[in-house]
């Protein structure tokens, strides 16, 4: 693991890991971190080993928020804080991203596990968004990005309140993907992250700009180019009739 800006970053078999890692503030972000962010994504999304990224947090927790102390510069940018910066390239990230969180994930820490794509929690997690027990307001993408995942009263809930909740009604009301024991997180992230990474990354690229809703008609016309050219539906069609692991080929190419 290579340490930058607190930020750590490892990768292996086709996976990165970021490591939010602050341990006198329970990993809450710093401006450096923020900051630090978006470059490593921009390296990791350009690095072809990479399929998958996973985000967490060092030492049993995800990430207690934002540093306060740098309150003032957060405040004096609003939407256009470096929270935010960050927030939007990682859920613009165009590899898969997996949020593998333990403990406190809270504010700044909660706004980047809903920013990712997947969020599996350990049983001892814990999420709170808490704005109105600083007299702040929410940023207006960070906050409709919440109520698309929950929906709006759940967003309501989190936003009026600010009241921590546990990983139970997490899931219950779609913040979380999956519970399970903390000592079966990391396999179950291994487990996970395989899984995605030996997928055909066309698919999984194309699924992912849908959903998301980064395309307009003429992208999807040449997302279902690239099925007739890249061969990776022959390839599954036949796997699946000669019963073997399909090898799909696909990667991006440049400047797509």
């Amino acid at each position: 693991m290579v340490a930058d800006a607190e930020l750590l970053v490892e990768v292996s078999a086709a996976v990165a890991t970021v490591v939010i890692r602050n341990p006198d503030r329970r990993n809450a972000m710093t401006l450096a971190m923020w900051r630090q962010l978006p470059v490593l994504l921009d390296h990791l999304e350009a690095e072809p080993g990479v399929r998958a990224l996973v985000l967490t947090g060092a030492d049993g927790t995800f990430c207690a928020g934002a540093d306060l102390s740098d309150l003032d510069e957060l405040l004096s940018t609003g939407d256009a804080s470096v929270a935010v910066a960050a927030e939007e390239r990682l859920a613009a990230f165009a590899k898969p991203t997996v949020a593998a969180i333990r403990g406190a994930c809270v504010g700044g820490g909660c706004q980047l596990a809903v920013a990712c794509d997947l969020r599996i929690a350990a049983d001892d997690a814990r999420f709170g968004v808490p704005p109105a027990r600083l007299g702040l307001v929410y940023p207006a993408p960070t906050t409709r990005r919440l109520a698309r995942l929950v929906g709006p009263a759940a967003a309501k809930h989190l936003l009026f309140t600010s009241e921590l909740v546990d990983v139970e009604r997490a899931l219950r009301i779609g913040l979380v993907d999956e519970v399970l024991p903390g000592v079966d997180l990391a396999a179950r992230i291994d487990r996970l992250t395989a899984t995605i990474t030996e997928r055909s990354q066309l698919t999984v690229a194309a699924a992912k700009e849908i959903i998301d809703g980064r395309v307009d008609d003429d992208r999807v016309a040449w997302w279902y180019g690239q099925v007739r050219a890249s061969g990776e539906a022959r390839e599954g069609v036949t796997a699946f009739h000669e019963r073997r692991p399909p090898h799909f080929a696909w990667t991006p190419p440049p400047g797509r």
